[in-house]
């Protein structure tokens, strides 16, 4: 190694970092994308459709169904329900 060094080679340099790097930087975009598609495919919270009640009373408030009040009291029914079942939000 000596002999090499002394010929002019001064080893790797900085581009040894910038593979390992680059093939983070993959693993992570793919771990992120197949996140957010289940993400997508399950739901807003990935719980499997336990917030799709929420999500009809949003839809339902947002084309103008349901006024606030209404709005507001049928989401403090399902809340509560929620928080009754698992204690989580």
């Amino acid at each position: 190694m000596v002999t090499l060094l002394a010929d002019g080679w001064h080893g790797p340099g900085p581009w040894v970092l910038v593979f390992p790097l680059f093939w983070l930087l993959v693993v992570v975009l793919v771990v992120a994308a197949l996140r957010r598609a289940g993400w997508r495919r399950r739901g807003w919270c990935g719980g499997g459709g336990e917030h799709a009640p929420l999500a009809v009373l949003g839809r339902r408030y947002a084309q103008g169904e349901i006024d606030e009040a209404e709005y507001r009291e049928r989401r403090a029914v399902l809340t509560e329900e929620h928080r009754a079942d698992g204690g989580k939000r």
